[in-house]
């Protein structure tokens, strides 16, 4: 069941834009895989950016708009990374990267690069093009985003309990002299302390108690038709004004249960309105 699942998952999830970017992604992290001596770094929670040494675009493809500052003394090469915000500010992020025109919200924001992905060699001789040309030429709204060295999967859990009680999304290890490839690849990982994945939002349930005459859960449903009641995670404003019905939601879980519903869901966000 959960197989069929994420392939399902896997199918609906490709962008709709035919001409997305062919950009490397990460798989997901299992205890089964050695990360020993790989490289670890905080995941951003932001939209990922491709510049490709002249303008900077979604990795749909999409144009951005970002002012003539922001992007100053950005290199004639391609670079990726997440243009971001700080942590809890995905919101934000999205509202600014998805105006159509220049505007000056984008200087609440920084251009995180990962990768440089024309670059020739393994990841950690890619990224140094990266900090080489940033030590010549010092960019106000763009940083390499810093890697350290990850001994054994002890030493991965403490880096991510950091993160998690600063309020970050998890973390990245990449195998040190991974190639750059495109498509999914098993030498870059994500790591959580628990998984995410998205829903339609079916109907509104009413609250008792505290939540008497605002929401109490929603009722969503994942793609293969799987039902069920999401009633953690919201704000006091998201019980007012729920997400409509109709609309896709991300929520994070635990694994499954054998009935094949998300265990301990709890609301995240609503997903923009818009394909970056």
């Amino acid at each position: 069941m959960k197989k069929i699942l994420w392939l399902w998952l896997a199918v609906c999830c490709l962008p709709l834009n035919s001409h997305a970017l062919e950009i490397m992604l990460p798989q997901v992290y299992t205890d089964s895989i050695d990360i020993s001596n790989w490289l670890v770094s905080e995941k951003l929670d932001g939209v990922r950016g491709y510049w490709d040494g002249k303008k900077l675009l979604s990795k749909n493809n999409i144009p951005l708009h970002p002012p003539a500052a922001f992007v100053k003394n950005f290199p004639p090469f391609a670079l990726e990374g997440e243009i971001w915000g700080g942590r809890g500010t995905f919101e934000k992020t999205i509202s600014i990267a998805k105006k159509q025109q220049p505007h000056d919200g984008w200087l609440d924001l920084k251009f995180a690069i990962f990768d440089v992905p024309q670059a020739t060699g393994g990841f950690t001789r890619r990224l140094q093009k990266a900090k080489d040309w940033f030590d010549n030429h010092p960019a106000q709204f763009a940083f390499v985003i810093p890697q350290k060295t990850i001994k054994d999967k002890c030493q991965l859990q403490t880096e991510l309990q950091q993160v998690d009680k600063l309020g970050g999304e998890g973390l990245i290890v990449r195998k040190p002299d991974a190639l750059y490839t495109r498509g999914r690849s098993c030498e870059i990982l994500k790591v959580k302390s628990f998984f995410d994945m998205e829903a339609v939002v079916i109907d509104h349930i009413g609250g008792k108690g505290s939540n008497r005459g605002r929401l109490g859960s929603l009722l969503v449903e994942l793609p293969d038709k799987t039902r069920f009641k999401i009633g953690t995670g919201f704000s006091d404003e998201e019980r007012v004004k729920p997400p409509p019905v109709g609309s896709t939601i991300t929520f994070k879980y635990y694994g499954f249960f054998e009935s094949g519903c998300p265990r301990f869901p709890s609301f995240l966000r609503v997903r923009p309105d818009i394909s970056l």
